[in-house]
């Protein structure tokens, strides 16, 4: 990607407006903050044919760089998904709007009353790549939070960004609320993100999301506070009481439902005493899909067609049709695996022995652990947030799928009536 002359003052002015336009919105009504989504999702359906036309160039260009499939996939906007994130926007419209709740209060014993409060963040950087369906659904979130954001969406889908950021900015001056508060930086290329990531004047949080690369470079070289999104080298582990029609669907689904995604399952860990029962049945139903089989030396025993698994593999987030499997011989050695290679973000167990699942519960350190269910679930829809902003997999502040309450803070209301500390 070519670097693009930055004029500081042009991107300054714009950043600025966002800060404006925040404190427009931090007083803004839910009736109107509702109103400029329901704007959005109406023009999303109205501009169907434009966004698609727009998404053509993008992966057109894209083939032509050379773009990875999963990527490519994530790129991808038809009608099916440009309905799905106007059905979300209206599940967003739905929920309660976090602003003015009371977290906590208080009377003190001399009268005066304390209580804490949500209030938006203020303004929210976002960095990403090649996922169009993020622009909507930070927007959206940003906005119902009472929120202005800064988009950098990345070269990969700027056609398709340009077309949905008039989507938002369109929607907001209907209603009467700042078309400002929806900005980018992409025009700027990579110069634009990095003075996105040391404005600090003007931004109060930067939430990366897309490739480990991607994030690790934000977390480096941002002055503005980070909220980490994750890769996902995501988990599963069949134990030896595990049953044979879940182990086969469960995998199956977190495997191939979606692999370019960061919920996808990456790596299969099977207990030895259940190895013969449950993988020939578990990577057929896989092969028969389409799944390269990357594996240790004790499962290609029983697969001898199958890759020999690297260390890379293991700690590889893969977004395609490849999955790492290996045998181990008890939980303890498979929570050892997942210690050293998870990346935090979600695990799961395959077990009908409780002990086992407590177990897993408790000592595997990640945004979200699950007993007998698909990793696919880790999502902010599926969660019931209506979209989600990231998955973090960080500890301070939001960890796992983020949505409104996520983009808020809080602040200190006291009121008195003339008193003094004594």
């Amino acid at each position: 990607m070519q670097e693009r002359d930055l004029d500081p003052s042009v991107l300054d002015e714009r950043l600025a407006a966002a800060k404006e336009a925040s404190y427009r919105l931090a007083r803004a009504t839910t009736a109107e903050k509702d109103a400029a989504l329901d704007r959005v999702s109406q023009l999303l359906r109205d501009r169907t044919a434009d966004i698609i036309a727009a998404n053509r160039l993008d992966l057109d260009a894209g083939r032509a760089a050379g773009l990875a499939t999963g990527l490519l996939d994530r790129l991808s906007l038809d009608e099916r998904r440009i309905a799905s994130l106007a059905d979300a926007v209206h599940d967003v419209i739905a929920l309660t709007d976090p602003i003015g709740e009371t977290v906590s209060g208080r009377t003190l014993p001399n009268g005066v009353r304390i209580d804490q409060v949500r209030v938006p963040l203020g303004v929210v950087g976002a960095i990403y790549e090649a996922r169009p369906n993020v622009t909507i659904d930070i927007a959206v979130l940003a906005l119902k939070s009472g929120n202005a954001v800064v988009l950098r969406g990345g070269t990969a889908a700027e056609q398709s960004n340009r077309v949905l950021l008039a989507v938002l900015q369109d929607a907001l001056d209907a209603v009467g609320l700042p078309a400002g508060a929806v900005q980018t930086v992409d025009d700027f290329g990579r110069a634009g993100a990095r003075h996105l990531m040391q404005a600090r004047d003007f931004v109060d949080v930067l939430i990366p999301r897309g490739s480990a690369g991607l994030i690790r470079a934000v977390v480096d070289e941002a002055k503005v506070p980070v909220i980490e999104t994750g890769a996902g080298v995501v988990h599963m582990f069949l134990d030896e009481s595990a049953r044979e029609d879940w182990a086969v669907d469960l995998v199956h689904n977190a495997k191939v439902q979606r692999p370019s995604v960061c919920n996808a399952l990456e790596t299969l860990l099977v207990h030895r005493d259940a190895a013969r029962r449950l993988l020939p049945p578990v990577l057929d139903r896989l092969e028969a899909s389409g799944v390269t089989i990357h594996a240790d030396e004790r499962v290609r025993e029983l697969r001898p067609g199958a890759l020999p698994v690297t260390d890379e593999d293991w700690a590889t987030e893969h977004m395609s049709l490849d999955l790492s499997v290996g045998i181990v011989d008890s939980i303890d050695d498979a929570l050892r695996h997942i210690r050293r290679y998870s990346t935090k973000h979600t695990e799961s167990i395959v077990t009908n022995d409780l002990g086992n699942a407590e177990r897993f519960l408790n000592e595997v350190d990640a945004a979200a652990v699950m007993v007998n269910a698909s990793t696919r679930f880790t999502d902010g829809a599926e969660f019931g947030f209506g979209a989600e902003v990231g998955i973090s997999t960080q500890k301070l502040h939001a960890r796992g799928p983020m949505g409104l309450p996520e983009l808020t803070s809080t602040k200190w209301i006291v009121r008195g009536a003339g008193h003094v500390r004594s």
